[in-house]
């Protein structure tokens, strides 16, 4: 991973992870099983999180560090053994206290989108495990990028939620459970 020297520096977007497809990835479909793709994703998160100061020595010096607090996935395409993959990170938003970021998976042969995934991370005091507020040190380095990445378009799938048509498949179960 190349480490970015300044966080004005933060790509727009930011695609500097990337990795193949490994045998033990592969289920019994014989395409990447969707545990290995939050696999992919966080080593997005990770090499984001790093070149914005989040990183590691930013939690052992400081004793804060960022949780998950949601995510979503989209499964778009299958992934199989050997492919090459990269992760596209886009900051869609953040405040004093959240980071909003948006990762596609992309198949570099084809320049394929095989997954995407919104995530909101929240910052944390890991001595008190309460939400805090960035630290001075970060906080201006996280503006600077999500300045620069709100130059992009939102993606389209960003703020999706789970929803079921009311089918008459639907109907039918309904009735046979109140039976």
């Amino acid at each position: 991973m190349t480490m970015i020297k300044t966080r004005k520096d933060f790509p727009c977007p930011f695609e500097e992870y990337s990795c193949r497809v490994l045998p033990d990835w592969i289920d019994a479909n014989g395409h990447m099983n969707i545990a290995f793709y939050g696999v992919v994703f966080d080593g997005g998160n990770y090499a984001a999180r790093d070149a914005l100061g989040l990183g590691e020595d930013y939690v052992e010096r400081a004793q804060h560090g960022v949780f998950a607090a949601e995510t979503h996935i989209l499964y778009i395409r299958e992934l199989h053994l050997d492919d090459l993959i990269r992760v596209r990170t886009q900051i869609v938003g953040a405040d004093d206290k959240r980071l909003h970021f948006a990762h596609e998976i992309y198949r570099d042969e084809f320049s394929e989108r095989a997954a995407a995934q919104e995530i909101m991370y929240l910052h944390v005091n890991l001595k008190t495990r309460r939400v805090v507020p960035f630290l001075d040190d970060v906080r201006a380095g996280i503006a600077e990028a999500t300045k620069a990445h709100g130059q992009l378009p939102v993606p389209e799938w960003c703020g999706r939620r789970i929803t079921s048509a009311r089918t008459p498949l639907t109907r039918s179960l309904e009735r046979a459970s109140t039976s």
